[in-house]
């Protein structure tokens, strides 16, 4: 995405190579929950029974698996540093960042703006699975959080300082390496896998689903993100959804806060759509999804082919949509320059502690008057009880936080939740 909380919009998530998701697995009765349950899981392992019991199928599978772009520079950079890296804390918990690009290198990304070289992360978002499966969390980072980026290693080879900067720079100056460094620097919680999409990719998932269906209080007519749509119930294609997320001046306050909280309803309509009967059990639907969403796909080593994402995401076939939960990490302006934005604590801090330990979070959708930079006014987006949490010393060792009593409430929404209700 771009560069600050009120100028142009950004991008999505990627690395240099830039590309975005997987898929999912299979079961009996399906039919019968899969409009509860998130089963990118389920998809990608019908890709896998397909490919077994198909006289094509290994084809099949080889080629989905090959159409995956393994990260192996940010492997590599990671590795230098694990001296540094977080601790996991809880087996069974996985952490999945996933990036968006705001790349214009390639045929599908070129027609958004001249290829300047670079690229930095126009969405960001840390997935936390629990261990036990039976929820997910998907945190929103902002693009223009004022952050500290360790020395990284940049495209061209050479070593970067330590930085003080936004944390879409990350990406720009180290590729998906440096921002997962970044993350980890900022909340203590280890990144366990990454994945990185850019513009072309998203708008193929999209398409390849037929479309994702939104609810509009009111018409959007918006000539930079090329948008017009009319109010009330629309099926967004790939390209209107890609205006929809990115965005910002003609939508609501034109805070970047306001356009994080859409792509997190926009993705929670995708989990929907993606699970619905006509998409997963319908093979001639069910392979140009699983195309469209490995093509776009440039994963860690350990996810890039069918296998490694069919074993990541096959347990979240049971998880319920009101189980998918989507949130902003606790932000505000920040106090050097109000374009910028700075983290709330000690509300923050009390949502890595949750995430750290894979202790429950819960969010709420908050009513209360907005801010002019998209915060709600008065109380900060964290918990609104101000409960005690377990805190933990910025330099010192991190330790699973005693659970608050009661639980703190975040500002946030789930899959269950429908624009149009």
């Amino acid at each position: 995405m771009s560069d600050s909380v009120r100028r142009s919009p950004g991008p999505d998530p990627g690395p240099g190579s830039g590309h975005g998701h997987g898929s999912s697995a299979t079961g009996e009765g399906l039919a019968r929950r899969c409009r509860r349950r998130w089963t990118h899981g389920t998809a990608l392992g019908v890709a896998v029974f397909v490919a077994a019991a198909a006289g094509t199928g290994w084809a099949v599978y080889a080629k989905l698996s090959a159409n995956i772009t393994p990260d192996e520079r940010a492997a590599a950079e990671l590795a230098r540093y694990e001296r540094e890296r977080p601790t996991a804390l809880v087996r069974g918990a996985q952490n999945i960042l996933l990036i968006g690009s705001d790349t214009r290198a390639g045929e599908g990304n070129r027609e958004y703006g001249r290829d300047l070289g670079s690229e930095r992360s126009d969405t960001t978002i840390l997935l936390h699975l629990a261990a036990d499966r039976r929820s997910a969390t998907a945190v929103s980072l902002p693009r223009d959080l004022m952050v500290d980026i360790p020395g990284c290693l940049r495209p061209d080879g050479s070593q970067g300082a330590p930085v003080f900067a936004m944390f879409n720079h990350a990406f720009q100056l180290g590729g998906s390496a440096c921002t997962i460094r970044t993350v980890e620097k900022l909340t203590g919680i280890r990144v366990d896998h990454h994945m990185v999409v850019d513009f072309s990719g998203f708008k193929d998932m999209v398409d390849a689903v037929d479309g994702v269906r939104v609810c509009l209080k009111e018409p959007i007519d918006d000539k930079a993100a090329r948008l017009k749509l009319p109010a009330g119930p629309v099926t967004l294609d790939g390209e209107q959804a890609l205006g929809f997320v990115r965005a910002r001046k003609s939508l609501g306050d034109g805070s970047d806060t306001e356009r994080m909280e859409r792509q997190q309803r926009f993705l929670g309509a995708l989990v929907n759509k993606v699970q619905s009967n006509d998409v997963l059990l319908n093979p001639v639907k069910l392979y140009p999804v699983l195309d469209a969403a490995t093509s776009s796909l440039t994963t860690d080593p350990e996810l890039a082919s069918l296998r490694g994402l069919y074993q990541l995401v096959r347990g979240l076939r049971d998880i319920p949509t009101e189980h998918v939960q989507f949130l902003t990490v606790p932000r505000e302006s920040y106090v050097y320059d109000s374009n910028r934005d700075q983290l709330v604590e000690p509300e923050a801090e009390r949502l890595f502690a949750r995430l750290r330990s894979d202790q429950p979070v819960v969010v709420a959708r908050d009513t209360a008057p907005r801010s002019p930079d998209g915060s709600p006014s008065g109380s900060p987006s964290g918990s609104p009880s101000g409960s005690p949490s377990g805190t933990f010393s910025r330099g010192g060792p991190r330790e699973p936080a005693q659970s608050p009593s009661p639980t703190p409430t975040f500002r946030g929404n789930t899959a269950a939740e429908h624009a149009c209700e």
